[in-house]
């Protein structure tokens, strides 16, 4: 260890009394050698991103850590000053936070916020800085340079976004960057093209990287080795080949197994009723732009699609191709302006919302982020309660059915009286749909519901998705950026590309057979083993499942 770039040894922090462990890290050692790619992997709450704090010396007082150290080029982390500090975080060490919506400042423009970056790090002339932003904004490939640093981050895709925060980390060239799940809620195209960009970087500047992730598929397509951490702990680590080829712990095993696509959906019954169906969707989005100048979005061309009684229809497609408006659309919380959308036989979509109030409770929606979507200011019971409420019953009747889908999704009745920001990520999304449930709908249109989630999580919720449409003969709609969990749980797939529907049918069939480049370059950009290969599992990944 004493020739490593960054060392961690024996680190203890522990958590307030009342948690649900003693610890966050408990006996922590790592060493990360220059050019090197260390992956850190666990489920949420594993204690990973707590891991990248404690080492940037950014947890608050009440967490810092009781025993051992971290040493960056040999140095004590803990025994530096203020100053000593500033030249650690950016210049010695970089870091990529998880969301970068979170990490940028809305109220300021890209290129600014870079500026402030380099002017505290002592580059003082504005026209250097302003050189140097364009640099790094090319450098991280974001195409315009000069004109992409006067927008804010809300003008931006989520891939640019991503790049605008490496773009910020690389500023003074660090010799290590930590990254904190950068990727784990982009479609796999940008996935990729992020995965490239960190890749080529490291080349280039022999930059050795502590990458944070829940995703085992990408740990295999950049991990030169692989720790494994299970509530604050290390259970494995070693050479990536090793870990992941053969791991020695169940807990590895569970997590190769959640990342792998479960076997072959079953089919559903072709002549069942048709419960949701689309013809000819239009969907056309306005902004202003540049001044008095119009810019126009076709988000939807032409989109048509049939969901049937007890099917799962998957609908995937990069960012910005549509899949979201596509089911606001079949939810109708907006207006497409034309086409046909039909709920069990009734044409709605030129209904106005009052005529589809009694309607409503038929199709019901689970969001992408349940912390968006959730009232942080409500209870669970609440939440639950409303829709029934609104839609006749008694609060008698509300409380009890709150209490019987709380049970259909795993959670215990005592749940009712806390509130959203109480609950882990995956226990919100089962929240999230339970509150859908709430209303005994007959059709969910499920919005990237596990694109955020580790992959044990997902497993989770993607089971539970399962076991409640055998249960309740559901149909579903499972819009998603992620071909694995597509494949997992869908019978029928849609592929879109530019608001239009490039590629449809049986899931299994198209996967195997793509008939379209769109859909063979999804495929192509999966990290780890592809669809087909990786149905076929390892016996002890096998046992795992």
């Amino acid at each position: 260890m004493n020739s490593a770039l960054l060392e961690v040894e024996g680190l203890h922090i522990a958590l307030p009394p009342g948690g649900d462990r003693s610890h966050a890290l408990f006996d922590v050692s790592l060493a990360l050698q220059a050019g090197e790619t260390l992956c850190v992997v666990g489920e949420s709450g594993s204690g990973k991103s707590m891991l990248a704090n404690a080492i940037l010396r950014l947890l608050p007082p009440a967490l810092a850590p009781r025993q051992g150290r971290v040493r960056f080029r040999g140095e004590d982390i803990a025994a530096l000053d203020r100053q000593g500090l500033r030249q650690l975080r950016g210049v010695g060490i970089g870091m990529v936070f998880q969301e970068p919506m979170s990490a940028l400042n809305p109220l300021l423009r890209v290129g600014v916020q870079i500026g402030e970056t380099l002017r505290a790090h002592g580059m003082k002339r504005a026209g250097e800085r302003r050189r140097r932003v364009i640099e790094l904004l090319g450098y991280v490939g974001l195409p315009a340079p000069e004109q992409l640093r006067r927008r804010f981050p809300f003008q931006l895709s989520g891939g640019q976004r991503q790049r605008v925060a490496i773009a910020m980390a690389l500023a003074f060239s660090p010799a290590v960057l930590i990254a904190d799940e950068p990727t784990s809620a982009l479609d796999v195209t940008t996935q990729a093209q992020i995965l490239q960009l960190l890749q080529r970087i490291q080349r280039e500047t022999g930059m050795a990287m502590l990458f944070i992730t829940h995703d085992l598929a990408l740990v295999q397509t950049i991990a030169d080795r692989v720790l494994v951490l299970q509530k604050g702990q290390v259970v494995e680590q070693g050479a990536a080949q090793a870990v992941l080829g053969a791991p020695a712990q169940a807990y590895t095993r569970r997590l190769l197994a959640a990342a792998l696509p479960a076997a072959n959906p079953r089919p559903s019954p072709a002549d069942a009723q048709v419960v949701l169906g689309a013809q000819g969707l239009n969907k056309t989005y306005s902004s202003r732009h540049g001044g008095w100048r119009w810019q126009h979005t076709a988000a939807l061309v032409d989109v048509s699609m049939a969901l049937r009684h007890g099917q799962t229809v998957g609908v995937v497609g990069e960012s910005g191709s549509g899949k979201s408006t596509l089911g606001k659309a079949l939810v109708r919380l907006l207006r497409p302006d034309s086409g046909h959308i039909q709920w069990q036989g009734s044409e709605v979509a030129e209904w106005p919302q009052r005529r589809l109030r009694p309607l409503r409770r038929r199709v019901q929606m689970i969001f992408q982020d349940p912390v968006a979507s959730l009232n942080p200011r409500q209870t669970v019971a609440a939440i639950l309660m409303a829709g029934p409420v609104a839609h006749g019953a008694t609060p008698a009747q509300a409380r009890a059915r709150a209490e019987l889908v709380l049970g259909w999704v795993g959670l215990p009745a005592a749940a009712l009286e806390r509130y959203p920001q109480a609950f882990s990520g995956g226990q919100r999304q089962r929240i999230g749909i339970a509150r859908a449930l709430s209303v005994a709908p007959d059709v969910l249109i499920a919005d990237e519901c596990v694109s955020a989630l580790d992959a044990l999580v997902q497993a989770q919720i993607l089971d539970l998705l399962e076991t409640l449409q055998q249960r309740l003969g559901l149909s579903i709609v499972f819009i998603t950026h992620d071909l694995r969990a597509a494949a997992r749980l869908c019978d029928h797939l849609l592929v879109m590309q530019h608001g239009r529907v490039v590629e449809q049918g049986a899931s299994a069939a198209l996967l195997r057979h793509p008939s379209h480049a769109y859909t063979r370059t999804l495929l192509a950009s999966l990290p780890g083993p592809g669809l087909v290969e990786s149905r076929e599992l390892p016996p002890a990944q096998q046992e795992a499942r």
